[in-house]
């Protein structure tokens, strides 16, 4: 399981690769960098959150997880 800074460091990087993303096509659809780069902070603040929650909650889930033989979590 992943710490909770783990989780965080991973969301602030995967969310920084989103924010250009999405600044670039929103500048592309709307032809306002303004307007583009708002897009995509507000779907990074969005994104970032939701990301956060679905690691947490699929580090609690041991469906589909492989636990080492002398792990006794894993009875």
């Amino acid at each position: 399981m992943d710490t909770a800074r783990r989780t965080v460091a991973k969301a602030i990087t995967w969310q920084l690769l989103g924010l250009v993303t999405t600044t670039v096509l929103g500048y592309v659809a709307t032809g306002s960098l303004t307007t583009g780069g708002a897009l995509a902070l507000t779907s990074a603040l969005v994104g970032f959150v939701c990301y956060a929650a679905h690691e947490r909650l699929w580090s609690r889930i041991r469906w589909g997880r492989i636990f080492p033989q002398n792990d006794k979590s894993a009875t």
